[in-house]
C-alpha cells in the first residue's frame, strides 16, 4: 500500500478521501475584473461584449467571466502539503489537468465555501497522480461550481495503486479547425494573473527562481492560459454570453512565457461541445491538449 524511497511516499490507507479544511474566498467586482483583464479580455476597451467583464458600471450590465470561479478553492489546495500519507518534494508537484462545472452563474461579488477531498490517487509508475475533487458553494449552500484538480507528484510511484484511465481524451479531428483566436501576451501578464488569482509562486514572477528550475524567465501560470482559452471559446462560439458556458476540460502540456502569442484552435464537435487546443505561435508547441467546453443551450433553442 505504501512505497518510501527516502521520506518520500504514499500511503492510501491515510490520503485516499482525506477531506481538507474548509476554505473561504470573497469577491468583488474587481477581482472579477480583474480577472478578466489577466486573461487578456478588453484588449479592445471599446468593445461592449468585453467591456462587459471588466466595467461594472457598463449599461447593459456586469457580467463575470465563467472561467472566474477556477480560482476560488486555490486556499483549499495549498493543503495538499499537508496531507497526511503524502509525503513528497515540493518541486516535484506539477498542475496536469483542470475540470471546472459551472452550476449556477457566478454573481459580481460573494463569499465562497470551498469544501474539497482527495477522491482518487493513481499510481502511474513514475508518480502518484492525486484527484482532488472541490465543490464551491455561496452564502446559500448553493453549488456554484465543482473543479477537479488533477495533480502530479513526480518521483513517488510505484506503490502498489490502481494505474486509472488511460488513453487520450479530447483529440482533436484531423481538419481545419472551425475557428481560432490569438491572443498576444503581455510580457508581465503572469505579474497581473497572479493578483488576481492568489497564485503567488515564484516560477512566475521571481528570474532566479525560473532560471533554477530549468526555465530561461519566470513563466505563465497554467491557468491562466486556460482562462485564455476558455474566453476564445466563449467568444467564438457562444456571443460572450456567460450563461452559455457549461464547463471547460483541459490537459497542461507545455510552459508559455510571457510576451508569446496563444492560438487557440476550436473545433466542434457536436452544437454544443467544442474540442479545443492552444498552442504558442512563436514555437508551435501545443500548451493546452485534451480541451473540450461544453456549453449549454441557447435560450433561442430551448
Amino acid at each position: 500500500n505504501s512505497k518510501k524511497p527516502g521520506n518520500e511516499f504514499v500511503d492510501l490507507d491515510q490520503a485516499l478521501g482525506y477531506q481538507f479544511k474548509p476554505t473561504e474566498y470573497s469577491y468583488t467586482e474587481r477581482d472579477a475584473s480583474l480577472y478578466a483583464l489577466s486573461v487578456g479580455a478588453a484588449v479592445d476597451a471599446v468593445d461592449e461584449r468585453e467591456l462587459q467583464f471588466v466595467y461594472e458600471l457598463n449599461r447593459s450590465g456586469f457580467r463575470v467571466l465563467p472561467t472566474f470561479a477556477v480560482v476560488f478553492p486555490f486556499g483549499a489546495l495549498e493543503q495538499i502539503v499537508a496531507v497526511p500519507g503524502l509525503k513528497f518534494n515540493l518541486m516535484n508537484l506539477l498542475h496536469g489537468e483542470q475540470y471546472l462545472e459551472i452550476k449556477r452563474p457566478v454573481a459580481p461579488s460573494a463569499t465562497i465555501t470551498n469544501n474539497a477531498h482527495i477522491s482518487q490517487i493513481y499510481d502511474k509508475g513514475s508518480g502518484a497522480l492525486v484527484i482532488v475533487d472541490i465543490q464551491s458553494t455561496d452564502g446559500n449552500e448553493e453549488e456554484i461550481a465543482f473543479s477537479q484538480a488533477s495533480i502530479f507528484l513526480r518521483g513517488i510511484g510505484n506503490f502498489g495503486g490502481d494505474r486509472g484511465p488511460s488513453g487520450k481524451m479530447n483529440l482533436p479531428p484531423d481538419r481545419t479547425p472551425d475557428a481560432f483566436l490569438e491572443d498576444k501576451t503581455t510580457t508581465n501578464q503572469a505579474l497581473l494573473y497572479r493578483l488576481s488569482s492568489g497564485d503567488r509562486n515564484p516560477l512566475h514572477a521571481d528570474p532566479g527562481f525560473a532560471a533554477m528550475v530549468g526555465f530561461e524567465r519566470p513563466i505563465l501560470h497554467g491557468l491562466c492560459t486556460f482562462g485564455i482559452a476558455g474566453r476564445a471559446v466563449l467568444k467564438q462560439f457562444a456571443g460572450n454570453e456567460p450563461l452559455r458556458f457549461k464547463s471547460i476540460k483541459a490537459r497542461f502540456s507545455r510552459h508559455v512565457y510571457p510576451g508569446e502569442s496563444i492560438i487557440t484552435e476550436m473545433w466542434r464537435e457536436t452544437e454544443n461541445r467544442i474540442i479545443f487546443q492552444s498552442k504558442v505561435g512563436e514555437r508551435g508547441e501545443v500548451v493546452l491538449s485534451s480541451g473540450a467546453v461544453e456549453l449549454n443551450e441557447s435560450s433561442s433553442t430551448k
